[in-house]
């Protein structure tokens, strides 16, 4: 089969394509921008990449139309537009009118459970969806899933946060709402096995774990299976805002994230049976089973996907990384050193290495303090880390730096900063022959600016000197 597979750079559609090629698929892979594509989807020959943009209904013309089935992925928790269910409905509405004129015959889409009367404003907005991509073009497939349980997802990460972070909390009500999570593999197995069913077109389906948890329960059996004791106490009086800050501060996540997780939070989901499984051959595994299974890949350094890397979960990056690739040369500051080097692919090694749970090799420790400042003042700070801490791809978050470009073969890395900031940053390391060049590029805004640059000039002066020194040796 021809299959499209729109959000093919988020964590569900980086995980879905492999699969579909693995059964021998040929699939289109839809990315806004191609340099944040997998390096290996290029020399794949049963993958074909194209840019869309779905709020821009021209760029649709690039879908093939000899297409046989599509899979509807875009999705974002964190986007914190006040239109934000207009925005996703046009999405929804635009990929619908071009899909009615190709060949397509069957649409899956990814929704959430949505049972409850009272929503969220994000699951109101995903039933919406379900509705407007209905057609009598084609098949319309939905499955609906509650917390989604896997190495680099979200619910995951904010739980591991919270419970290797905190031996003793007191935490919000929504603690007690009741959920199903479901492993990341079985969602994956759902989707996979509905490309081409006929006996599931034009059907919705809630797929769900095993179990109903509460959030506290799951927060107490993923501590036991890490072997910690941890203490748990809800209290009534923390308002959502309240509760927002407690999850920002204390996980990796962003404000904007947290806002629209309490949100959703507070919503029992709780999945309706159905006879999906036996359909698609798919027995779901235990929370249990979900945590150890995602320590596993963490342990074995193979992470495929991580919600961290989401570009628009991004406190600044909104466009593009093409717009970011080439570094400004008026205007800005620089920071220039450069340092020779003996080993070349050593260095390389330690520069994709760097940041995460490596450190920054010099001063580490004043890094770990603008990463503080950063979180006060409403910033992501350090604790995204890094998705793997031996590889680097362009889109990949590093601490309060982006990815913009990486080449091991050209042997460049170019990040650019995420973190508050007066102005525009940019660091680059270079290696030239035997020369390693790092530079710093910080464009300003307004005379602030120009205050922080020359305010921080002290600090860049020993650590960045430190920095190419060890990266060198």
């Amino acid at each position: 089969m021809k299959i499209l597979v729109t959000g093919a750079t988020g964590y569900i559609g980086k995980r879905l394509i492999p699969i579909l090629i693995n059964k021998g698929n040929r699939v289109i892979c839809v990315v806004r921008d191609k340099l944040r594509a997998e390096k290996s989807y290029f020399e794949e020959e049963l993958i074909e990449i194209i840019e869309v943009d779905f709020l821009k209904p021209k760029t649709l013309k690039n879908i093939p139309k000899d297409i046989d089935v599509a899979y509807y992925l875009i999705h974002s928790m964190s986007n914190a537009s006040k239109d934000f269910e207009a925005l996703e409905k046009s999405c929804a509405t635009h990929f619908k009118s071009y899909l009615e004129t190709t060949n397509v015959k069957q649409v899956i889409y990814l929704s959430g459970i949505t049972n409850e009367k009272q929503l969220s404003k994000h699951l109101r907005s995903r039933k919406e969806v379900e509705n407007t991509l209905a057609s009598k073009k084609y098949a319309l497939t939905t499955f609906k899933a509650g917390i989604i349980v896997g190495s680099g997802s979200s619910s995951f990460e904010i739980i591991r946060d919270l419970v290797e972070k905190l031996p003793f909390m007191i935490a919000p009500k929504w603690l007690n709402t009741k959920t199903q999570p479901l492993a990341v593999r079985d969602i994956l197995s759902f989707l996979h096995a509905a490309a081409g069913n006929k006996s599931i077109y034009n059907t919705s389906h809630d797929v769900f774990g095993s179990e109903i948890l509460t959030y506290k329960d799951m927060l107490l059996q993923f501590a036991k299976i890490r072997g910690l004791k941890r203490y748990i106490f809800t209290v009534p009086i923390m308002t959502p805002k309240l509760s927002s800050y407690w999850l920002y501060f204390v996980t990796s996540t962003s404000y904007k994230l947290a806002t629209s997780l309490v949100d959703s939070m507070g919503v029992q989901i709780i999945g309706k049976s159905s006879k999906i499984n036996q359909i698609l051959n798919v027995t779901p595994l235990t929370y249990k089973q979900a945590v150890e299974l995602a320590f596993e890949k963490i342990e074995q350094n193979s992470i495929v996907s991580s919600w961290k890397d989401s570009i628009i979960s991004s406190g600044r990056l909104k466009n593009n990384l093409h717009k970011y690739v080439n570094v400004p040369k008026y205007g800005c500051f620089k920071d220039y050193k450069e340092q020779k080097v003996n080993n070349p692919k050593k260095t390389i090694d330690k520069i994709w290495s760097i940041g995460g749970t490596t450190g920054w090799y010099y001063g580490t420790f004043l890094w770990r303090i603008r990463g503080y400042i950063d979180k006060l003042f409403g910033g992501i700070g350090l604790r995204r880390g890094r998705t793997s801490s031996i590889n680097l791809n362009a889109g990949d978050a590093l601490d309060f730096w982006r990815v913009i470009f990486a080449n091991k073969e050209q042997q460049k890395l170019l990040l650019y900063a995420e973190m508050r900031l007066p102005g525009e940053a940019w660091l680059e390391f270079k290696i030239e022959g035997n020369i390693l060049k790092q530079t710093a590029t910080f464009r300003p805004r307004g005379l602030a600016g120009r205050l922080y640059w020359y305010s921080v000039l002290p600090f860049h002066g020993f650590i960045f000197k430190g920095m190419i020194k060890k990266l060198s040796q």
